[in-house]
């Protein structure tokens, strides 16, 4: 495998906290879709730790997206 795979995914998530920093719901939805891109490069690497952090990411993006989204719907209420 190329071994700027590690650093277009890198890229992709850095990208994500970006927008989520600027409450973009993008942010959270790049945020989760870059950790699909981490399993596959993890399994196809066979580097198995990296599921963990990708599923340890996942559910803090995914905790963090409802979260947002549930503040976002209470102010605009």
């Amino acid at each position: 495998m190329n071994p700027y795979w590690s650093y277009a995914l890198t890229a992709v998530g850095v990208f994500g906290l970006f927008l989520a920093g600027r409450k973009s719901r993008w942010g959270w939805a790049v945020g989760i879709g870059a950790q699909s891109l981490w399993i596959a490069y993890a399994l196809s690497t066979e580097q198995y730790g990296f599921l963990i952090s990708a599923g340890a990411y996942g559910w803090i993006y995914t905790k963090n997206f409802l979260a947002w989204r549930r503040e976002a719907r209470r102010v605009a209420a």
